[in-house]
């Protein structure tokens, strides 16, 4: 639906725009005089009414209910932080009278659409065939694609500074500046003694990525540091979207939530390109995959796969292992299918873990995520990294 105009009021430091809120609730009054703020008047179904940073004003969230109930015909949309949302504790939550939507980082299938490649996008769409590999002129490109979104990430205005300017500089200045923000939420949100811990958790998770095993240690936190000293830490972080929690499983059986081992799990990036940034891996390193790429790129290739996976559940999968012997980096849930995902950042597609899990389990289909060609082989299908947006389609 198109709207003739738009009327825009930010809640953030606006003291005179929340107080509209504290005499009552009305609607129509709250119209009328955000009408006059604006500066024209809000004509119902024409404009859309946008309330940004709306965990400012807890009554204007409490509105929406009477909106919703009386006013259905004036349509908002509101955006804000959902844990600053949380913290504001409303008079009374809207529940059942709003659609809730999570914004995340631009997936990879949506950074080629940014990139004016529809007809790649569209091509790949209609003419995928796990009998045939992709054509190489086709390989090349996604590739070269796949590089730059490990340097750019997804986050809209980093995307959208590389569109403009082609210019990694310019990229690392709004990725370093989203980063700075990231942590200055800490202090705005955040209880006073948790503010340090949170800065230690988050500045350790490419280091946690970068181990063998990749479980999250609290230990390398602190010397002697245990869960009971940081879980309160975590799950802020994990509440406010900045980090991915994925637990083990101890056993591959639907549902998958019904198995998970809460005291093993890893802690992720929710965008390749600020792990990158805050790595300190250079745009170079990645381009002429020296040995710094060498070293870190399994951990890129992982936070990258578990970004597309989530894109594609709406929800985080899972990992498993059998002691010190075997590991699957993700263990996802596809309606009634468990599909066991093994990540590679390179065209090696042998596994030791992935033929442990097979004997064990003996399950109809696993997939491998790496650089190698679309194949299928004995159960075993092989999809380039590049490709993971397909592959709830060739499931």
């Amino acid at each position: 639906m198109a709207y003739e105009d738009a009327a825009y009021f930010n809640f953030e430091g606006n003291a005179a725009l929340a107080e509209r809120f504290k005499k009552n609730l009305d609607p129509r009054r709250l119209i009328l005089e955000l009408g006059v703020i604006n500066g024209k008047t809000i004509h119902p179904g024409k404009t859309l009414i946008i309330f940004d940073e709306i965990q400012f004003c807890s009554d204007a969230l409490t509105s929406l209910k009477y909106f919703c109930e009386t006013a259905n015909e004036y349509h908002i949309v509101c955006a804000g932080s959902l844990l600053g949302i949380a913290l504001a504790r409303p008079t009374s939550y809207p529940v059942g009278k709003v659609d809730i939507l999570t914004l995340r980082p631009m997936s990879f299938y949506e950074f080629l659409l940014a990139n004016n490649e529809d007809m790649l996008t569209d091509y790949l769409d209609k003419n995928i065939n796990i009998k045939e590999p992709i054509g190489q002129i086709f390989v090349d490109k996604l590739e070269s694609y796949l590089k730059t979104y490990y340097i750019t990430g997804g986050m809209p205005e980093a995307v959208s500074v590389w569109l403009q300017t082609k210019d990694v500089n310019a990229v690392e200045n709004v990725q370093q500046n989203i980063l700075t923000l990231y942590e200055l939420d800490f202090s705005k949100h955040a209880p006073t003694a948790d503010i340090p811990k949170l800065s230690m958790i988050w500045n350790s998770i490419p280091n946690q990525l970068a181990k063998e095993s990749g479980k999250f240690i609290y230990g390398l936190l602190k010397e002697g540091a245990g869960a009971r000293a940081f879980e309160n830490a975590m799950a802020w972080l994990q509440n406010a979207g900045m980090v991915y929690k994925i637990h083990k499983i101890e056993k591959p059986s639907i549902p998958l939530k019904a198995y998970v081992n809460n005291s093993h799990f890893k802690v992720y990036c929710p965008d390749v390109g600020l792990l990158r940034k805050m790595s300190g891996l250079s745009a170079k390193s990645i381009i002429e995959e020296d040995r710094l790429f060498q070293e870190f790129k399994g951990a890129m290739a992982e936070n990258y796969v578990l970004q597309e996976l989530i894109m594609l559940l709406e929800d985080v999968p899972f990992y498993w292992t059998s002691g010190n012997t075997a590991e699957i980096d993700f263990v996802a849930q596809f309606v009634d299918k468990i599909i066991p995902i093994e990540v590679k950042s390179s065209t090696n597609i042998r596994s030791k873990s992935m033929r442990v899990y097979r004997e064990k389990y003996t399950p109809p289909l696993v997939v491998k995520a790496t650089l190698f060609n679309l194949c299928l082989n004995e159960g075993v299908l092989n999809i380039p990294l590049y490709l993971l947006w397909k592959l709830s389609a060739l499931i």
